[in-house]
């Protein structure tokens, strides 16, 4: 396990070394790799979040009868995030303390286009298969949690 944990990290330093202006199809090349992780992590996600049904990261969620909430729990949003811890995301509830009911248009549009920097360093996977109405329905919800 050691041995693993000091070749990743040698080839982490030599890949954070930078390169030259050759590098750049190499560069693109990671990047689409980057991005058909990003797909495959998010389908991962979604059947991380189908088998958790009735866990306690989705229990809350799912008990509240509001149509955000039911939408939340079918969606892969419960593998990162929960309502009142930080998982991977914020917590709802510190999403709720954040912002306000006058942001929720700006708020529907981070959940399909994905985004980071709001909280971290952690990009937040798009949803681009989620209608407008539907994320602002999440994000009604979100914001409800105290």
């Amino acid at each position: 396990m050691k041995k693993t944990l000091i070749i990743l990290s040698f080839a982490s330093i030599l890949a954070a070394c930078g390169g030259s202006k050759d590098d750049k199809l190499s560069t693109d090349t990671t990047v689409a790799a980057n991005q058909s992780a990003v797909a495959h992590n998010s389908d991962a996600a979604m059947d991380t979040a189908n088998k958790n049904i009735g866990t306690e990261n989705t229990t809350t969620a799912v008990a509240s009868s509001s149509k955000g909430a039911q939408l939340l729990a079918k969606n892969d949003c419960l593998t990162c995030h929960k309502e009142h811890e930080k998982l991977v995301g914020p917590a709802y509830a510190d999403v709720a303390k954040k912002y306000s009911s006058g942001d929720v248009d700006k708020l529907a549009d981070k959940v399909i286009k994905g985004g980071s920097g709001s909280w971290g360093d952690v990009p937040m996977t798009p949803h681009p298969s989620l209608s407008v109405d539907d994320a602002k329905e999440m994000v009604k919800y979100i914001l409800t949690v105290k």
